[in-house]
């Protein structure tokens, strides 16, 4: 119910679909896009024109440039740069002089990318899918998190509901004592110590009755509220006493921790992250080179056909260059910046690494032994509780005292309470395991 209905595995879900929806845009960056563009312009106003003697005039215009372009794009991983096709349309229409014209480029093809630059398509190719197979991972993490918390929330009501068992238990038997005993009491055969004893008693089990029924209801919403039981119900749990036989292998639930939890991938991504930043600082401080170019078809004419008509070939080739002379060691300093932080992530994620190894080794060894701790919490629970019913038999046949019944009471108690909590012990070990 939790893992269908609690906010956090609604929360995870929302979350996964997030991850899954980026990996698609990031996919989308490998693929051609296609786009229709078309920017219309209306100028009614006076402006000044330069003439050629380097006068100027005044000029009233009234004009409206209309065009439509239709161009593809692909970016090249490899390279990082962006190959492009193009085509497009343009009218300008005089209305002072009532004339038109159009310009024309059938077909252009081009391409322009950082020679020298840091190329971020290249490496999000490694790290876009760590993510989304990140993003997968810590939804299966989650949904045992979710398990967990149920399981802790369980307990919590078992515990209040045994508290209660108990408190109600040692008051009828309480109270049955303390009627016995003032009949005793009467007859002279205990003394008045023993029978203040046994009021106290009574009035204590008294209040631990009380405090465990509003503790029992306090646990029961809260278990309500995180599986979304909005209706107004009394849960009652049942914990099973019968709990897994399965011994884990500490190595294969290693290899298995290692192939489906998201905190390997984690420690390479911050990694890869790393090596990244390093790159772009390296291609920052240096020379720097931009290429363009460009090739195509254009024409022009009064008429949609002669703008069409025999195209004119147009070339356009640029390649900027940029190098800092002078940048007082900021390229330099971004570099050593840069290496000093990847070898600080690469030395953590070695020992975040280091510790995850131990944690799932240990948390297998704690859970084959939690398996042997409920079995003798339960053996416990049982002899306590015969022991308990001969202590209570021999009080009243007045062969044991007060004070060795309170014991066996008291060890009662505590034997019930410790089985319900290394019953939930097994149970967050387990699902605190299968998160791992």
């Amino acid at each position: 119910m939790a893992q269908q209905q609690s906010a956090d595995a609604l929360a995870a879900k929302h979350q996964l679909e997030a991850a899954e929806w980026n990996y698609r845009y990031y996919q989308a960056n490998y693929l051609p896009s296609v786009s229709l563009s078309s920017s219309p312009s209306l100028n009614r106003q006076v402006s000044s024109i330069t003439q050629p003697d380097g006068t100027n005039v005044f000029v009233r215009q009234n004009q409206l440039s209309t065009d439509l372009s239709l161009s593809i794009k692909q970016n090249i991983a490899l390279t990082g740069g962006t190959l492009f096709v193009s085509s497009s349309l343009y009218r300008q229409d005089e209305f002072e002089q009532h004339t038109h014209g159009y310009s024309t480029v059938p077909f252009s093809i081009g391409y322009q990318q950082s020679l020298l630059g840091h190329n971020s398509l290249k490496w999000a190719k490694r790290t876009e899918p760590l993510r989304v197979r990140m993003a997968r991972k810590q939804y299966n993490e989650t949904m045992e998190l979710v398990a967990s918390r149920a399981s802790s929330y369980f307990f919590m009501l078992a515990s209040a509901q045994t508290d209660l068992d108990i408190a109600r238990q040692n008051y009828a038997v309480s109270d049955t004592l303390h009627r016995y005993a003032r009949s005793r009491y009467e007859r002279g055969s205990i003394t008045e110590n023993e029978m203040l004893q046994l009021e106290v008693n009574r009035l204590t089990e008294e209040t631990n009755q009380l405090n465990a029924e509003a503790e029992v209801e306090e646990s029961m919403l809260t278990l309500k509220s995180y599986l979304g039981i909005k209706d107004p119900v009394t849960l009652k749990v049942l914990p099973d006493t019968l709990i897994h036989d399965t011994m884990y292998d500490a190595e294969e639930a290693l290899a298995l921790a290692l192939e489906n939890n998201p905190d390997p991938d984690q420690f390479r991504l911050n990694i890869i992250e790393s090596q990244s930043s390093l790159a772009a600082a390296k291609a920052n401080r240096g020379l720097k080179a931009d290429l363009y170019v460009k090739f195509g078809l254009s024409q022009t004419g009064t008429t949609l056909g002669e703008a069409y008509s025999k195209p004119l070939n147009q070339q356009y080739g640029s390649l900027t260059l940029s190098l800092p002379l002078l940048d007082w060691g900021r390229g330099k300093g971004q570099v050593r910046v840069a290496k000093s932080r990847l070898e600080l992530t690469q030395t953590q994620s070695d020992q975040a690494m280091e510790d995850f190894r131990l944690n799932v080794l240990k948390m297998v060894r704690q859970y084959n032994l939690q398996g042997y701790r409920v079995r003798i919490a339960y053996k416990t629970r049982e002899t306590a509780l015969r022991r308990y019913e001969v202590a209570r038999w021999l009080y009243v046949q007045g062969r044991t005292t007060l004070l060795e019944f309170n014991t066996s009471i008291s060890e009662k108690d505590k034997a019930q309470r410790a089985f319900i909590g290394s019953l939930q012990t097994y149970w967050s070990l387990y699902y605190g395991l299968r998160r791992s």
